[in-house]
C-alpha cells in the first residue's frame, strides 16, 4: 500500500489508494473454472472497463451492421421477384415472337441468351391532323412495283405553288402559334441485275424513262407542304448568314467552318430537286459552277467528304442529269484516292486535297471502322459513272480485307482497325453506335447496288444481325422495349445511342429484298423504342444517347438520360427508318410519329429570324438551351426523309430503283446498260 502527503507550499491533493488482491480473492470463491455464469460476468466486467466512446463506437458499428442487412435483404427480394417475373415474360414472348433471343445482361463474363419479348407495346393514342379536302392519299397497304419514271422538278414544283397558295395563310398560322420566342438466309440473285465489272469500258449516263411511261405525281400534301416550308426557313438563315460556308450559326446569324466547301448548300441540293424547289436549287447550283473549287490546302475528313459531298454531287446528278455535278464528283474523287496510299490499303482518315497527302488523326494510326466501311456506294458508283475502276477497286478490296479479319464476335465488328496492320485494335467492344454503325448498314446497301450477287457482303450481313441478336439485344422496364445495347470485354450496357435508330429501316429495307422475315419483325419492335425516344421525353425530342432500365422501379420510366448525353443535334436516324417503315407497310402511325417530331423541331430549334439550331437539353421545354449551330444532314437528311415519309407516291425515289447512302443521297441501283 502506497500513500502520499499534500506538498507543503502547494494545493491540498486527493489521495490515492492502491489495492492488490490475492489469487482466491481476485477471481472469487472456487477460483476460475469457466463457467458460462463466470463467462458472463468476465465479458460484463471488460465492457464496464471500456471508456464511454469506445462503447459508443462498438454499439454504432452494431446498427450499422443490422440497417446494411435489412436492406440488403430487401434488395435480394425485389431482384429475386424481378428475375421471376422476367422469366414468366420471356415464356410469353417465346410465343409471341419465335426464334428471336435476347442478350442476358452481363453478370457473366459471356452473354448468355434469353427468349425475346418483342410484343405487349401498349397503344398509342395520337392526335392527326385533319386531311385537307383537297389532299389524296395513298392506299393504306402500299405495293411496291418497279418504277415508272423519273421524279421531273419542273411539274413538282408547280404542284409545291398551286397547294401554297390554297393552304399557306392558313398554315404559317398554325406554325407560328407553336413556335418559342427564341424558339442470316440465302438469297437467289436478281436475274434483272449486272454484278460490278472488275473493268468498266464507257461512263454511264443516268438512266431515262419514256414520255409514255410517266405519270402525274401524287399532290402535295399539307404535312409536306409543312416540310418544305421548314425547309425554307432553314435556308433563309443559311442563305442570309453562311451562304458559300459548311455550316449556319443561327443564333449568331454567322457560320462555322469545318472544309470550306460548302458543306450544308451540297447535302441540300437533292433535297431541294425532290422537295421542287426549283429557284432554290438553281441559285445553289450557281454557286457550284461558279465557286466550288476543290483546289485548296486543306485537310478534310475521308468519310464525311465522301458521304456528304461526293455523295450529294452524284445524287444530284443522277436526279437532274446535269453533268455539271458529275464533273465536280470526279474532281472531289481524285482527290480523296491518296487517303488509300498505307500500308495494309485500310485508308488514312484525313486527306489534304489541295497537296494531294492523307494521315491518320494526329492523336493514332488508327482509323474508325464505320468510317473505312461506309464510303464504298459512293466510290463503286464513281467507277460506274466514269470508266475509272481505281475508285470500286480501292473501296473493294478494304471489304475484302475487313472480311478476313479475325476479331469478330458473331459477326460484330470492333470500332476500330490500323491503317499500317490492317489488323482490328481495342478488341472486345461492340456497338451499332458511333465509330461501327454503318458498317453494318453499307454490307446491306452494297449487296442491293450491285444486283444481289456479292455474296461475301450478305453473308457478313446476316452474321452481323444474328450477333446483335445474340449478344446486344434487351428488353426495358416497364414497357418492356426492344433495344440495341453495347457489349464490353463480356459485360453487358444498356445504352443506346440515336444513331443505332438507323436498324429498323435496315432491317425493313433488307426484308422487302428477301431476308429473313423476322427482320420485319424485329425492326417493328426496335422503332417503337426509337419513337419512345423522343415519347418519353419532356419536349419530345431524343437525346443523343439514352440508357434503359432493365427492372421496374416506381417512378422511372424505361429511358434514362444523363447530363452530358441530353442533346440533340437534330438528327435523323429516327425519321429514316420511319420512312422505310411506312413505305414496305402502310401504317399510318409511322407518319403520325414524324409529324410529332416535326411539330418539336418546330416548337424548339425554330429560329425566327432563321434556320434551326441544335439544343443542349432536351429535358427543359422552358430553356432548351440552344448550342447555336445547324448541322448539315438537318437539310440533307432529315427534312428530305421528312417529306419522303409524308409521301404517298412510292415512285418519289422508288426503293426498288433507289438506295440511299448514309447521307440520304439517293444512287441508282445496278441494272444492264
Amino acid at each position: 500500500m502506497y500513500s502520499g502527503a499534500a506538498a507543503a507550499a502547494g494545493p491540498p491533493r486527493r489521495d490515492f489508494i492502491s489495492v492488490t488482491l490475492g489469487p482466491e480473492e481476485a477471481v472469487g470463491v472456487g477460483g476460475y473454472n469457466n463457467s458460462k455464469a463466470w463467462r458472463r460476468r468476465s465479458c460484463w466486467r471488460k465492457w464496464k472497463q471500456l471508456s464511454r466512446l469506445q462503447r459508443s463506437v462498438i454499439l454504432f458499428l452494431f446498427a450499422f451492421l443490422a440497417v446494411c442487412g435489412v436492406i440488403s435483404y430487401t434488395s435480394m427480394g425485389e431482384a429475386w421477384k424481378s428475375i421471376t417475373n422476367k422469366s414468366l415474360d420471356e415464356q410469353r414472348t417465346e410465343q409471341e415472337i419465335p426464334g428471336l433471343k435476347l442478350a442476358k445482361p452481363a453478370v457473366l463474363p459471356a452473354p448468355q441468351k434469353a427468349d425475346a419479348n418483342h410484343g405487349d407495346y401498349p397503344e398509342l393514342s395520337l392526335q392527326k391532323p385533319p386531311k385537307p379536302p383537297h389532299v389524296r392519299r395513298g392506299p393504306s397497304n402500299l405495293q411496291i412495283k418497279a418504277p415508272r419514271r423519273d421524279v421531273k422538278l419542273q411539274t413538282r414544283h408547280e404542284a409545291v405553288r398551286a397547294v401554297e397558295e390554297l393552304v399557306e395563310a392558313d398554315k404559317v398560322e398554325k406554325t407560328e402559334k407553336s413556335i418559342i420566342s427564341w424558339r442470316g438466309a440465302v438469297i437467289e440473285p436478281d436475274q434483272s441485275t449486272e454484278p460490278p465489272s472488275s473493268k468498266i469500258k464507257e461512263p454511264e449516263k443516268p438512266s431515262s424513262v419514256e414520255a409514255e411511261d410517266q405519270k402525274e405525281p401524287v399532290p402535295i400534301n399539307e404535312r409536306q407542304l409543312a416540310v418544305i416550308q421548314a425547309f425554307r426557313h432553314a435556308w433563309k438563315g443559311y442563305k442570309d448568314f453562311a451562304w458559300g460556308h459548311d455550316e449556319l450559326k443561327p443564333l449568331s446569324k454567322s457560320y462555322s467552318e469545318w472544309f470550306g466547301l460548302g458543306l450544308t448548300l451540297i447535302d441540300a441540293l437533292d433535297t431541294m430537286w425532290i422537295l421542287g424547289l426549283k429557284e432554290e436549287f438553281e441559285e445553289a447550283r450557281k454557286w457550284v459552277a461558279n465557286d466550288l473549287v476543290f483546289d485548296k490546302n486543306v485537310d478534310v475528313n475521308l468519310f464525311e467528304s465522301t458521304i456528304r459531298i461526293l455523295g450529294g454531287l452524284l445524287s444530284t446528278y443522277h436526279l437532274s442529269g446535269d453533268s455539271l455535278f458529275l464533273e465536280k464528283a470526279k474532281d472531289i474523287g481524285n482527290r480523296l484516292m491518296p487517303a488509300f496510299k498505307t500500308p495494309s490499303k485500310i485508308p488514312y482518315s484525313d486527306v489534304n486535297i489541295g497537296r494531294g497527302t492523307a494521315h491518320p488523326p494526329r492523336w493514332t494510326s488508327d482509323s474508325t471502322v464505320a468510317e473505312v466501311t461506309s464510303i464504298q456506294l459512293e466510290f463503286r458508283e464513281l467507277s460506274r459513272l466514269t470508266g475509272d475502276e481505281k475508285f470500286q477497286k480501292a473501296v473493294d478490296e478494304v471489304m475484302k480485307h475487313v472480311h478476313t479479319l479475325s476479331g469478330k464476335n458473331d459477326g460484330l465488328v470492333p470500332m476500330f482497325i490500323n491503317t499500317n496492320s490492317g489488323q482490328f485494335t481495342h478488341l472486345g467492344v461492340y456497338t451499332l453506335g458511333a465509330r461501327a454503325d454503318s458498317y453494318y448498314e453499307y454490307l446491306l446497301k452494297q449487296w442491293i447496288q450491285g444486283g444481289k450477287k456479292e455474296n461475301e457482303l450478305l453473308e457478313d450481313y446476316m452474321r452481323a444481325i444474328e450477333g446483335v441478336k445474340k449478344h446486344l439485344l434487351q428488353r426495358s422496364a416497364p414497357k418492356k422495349l426492344t433495344f440495341v445495347g453495347e457489349l464490353a470485354h463480356g459485360h453487358f450496357s444498356a445504352k443506346m445511342d440515336h444513331l443505332v435508330c438507323f436498324l429498323p429501316g435496315t432491317l425493313a429495307l433488307g426484308a422487302h429484298n428477301g431476308l429473313a422475315a423476322d427482320h420485319m419483325k424485329l425492326a417493328e419492335a426496335l422503332i417503337e423504342t426509337c419513337y419512345q425516344m423522343y415519347a418519353q421525353v419532356e419536349t419530345g425530342l431524343s437525346p443523343e444517347i439514352v440508357h434503359f432500365n432493365l427492372h421496374a422501379q416506381k417512378g422511372h420510366k424505361d429511358v434514362e438520360i444523363k447530363p452530358a448525353d441530353r442533346h440533340n443535334l437534330l438528327r435523323p436516324e429516327t425519321v429514316e427508318s420511319l420512312f422505310y417503315m411506312y413505305r414496305f407497310t402502310g401504317d399510318k402511325k409511322y407518319q403520325d410519329w414524324g409529324w410529332e417530331i416535326l411539330q418539336n423541331f418546330n416548337r424548339y430549334t425554330r429560329v425566327p429570324t432563321g434556320g434551326y439550331t441544335s439544343i443542349n437539353n432536351v429535358q427543359n421545354p422552358s430553356n432548351p438551351e440552344p448550342r447555336d449551330k445547324m448541322e448539315s444532314f438537318f437539310l440533307g437528311e432529315t427534312l428530305k426523309y421528312m417529306f419522303l415519309l409524308f409521301s404517298d407516291d412510292i415512285d418519289l425515289i422508288n426503293l426498288d430503283k433507289y438506295v440511299f447512302n448514309t447521307e440520304a443521297h439517293p444512287l441508282p441501283i445496278w441494272v444492264p446498260a
